[in-house]
């Protein structure tokens, strides 16, 4: 239910960290930086994220956890947060996609989809 009393935008830019990953490990690491608002009409606090990350062989990994990068923010309505975090993969390419569960000050509890990204190594994707 989207409804106009709870509305989050979610943001997502990746880059690739070159000097974390080793190809020849089948080790390729990669930031994103992800931009939460508060679009709708109540305070929301983000209270847990689940994501689903997959590879180029179809490997997929699940990642739930409370909060984001330890933190679980309280957006008011026009407010946003931003943080940084990673992911590691065995192939220069992958996606990812989730959600963060959120509790709007009324009480209600409802599911921020985030939009599935590309993990890409430079060049790899044209």
């Amino acid at each position: 239910m989207m409804t106009s009393e709870y509305q989050i935008h979610v943001d997502v830019e990746t880059h690739y960290v070159e000097h974390q990953s080793s190809p020849d490990e089948e080790r390729f690491v990669f930031a994103y930086t992800v931009t939460i608002r508060n679009e709708g009409e109540l305070p929301a606090r983000l209270l847990s994220r689940h994501w689903v990350i997959t590879d180029a062989n179809g490997k997929v990994q699940e990642v739930r956890g409370e909060g984001v990068v330890g933190e679980q923010p309280r957006l008011e309505p026009g407010q946003g947060f931003r943080y940084t975090s990673g992911a590691v993969l065995e192939t220069p390419v992958g996606s990812m996609h989730g959600s963060y569960r959120m509790q709007a000050e009324d009480g209600r509890h409802f599911d921020a989809p985030i939009e599935a990204f590309s993990l890409a190594m430079p060049g790899m994707l044209h």
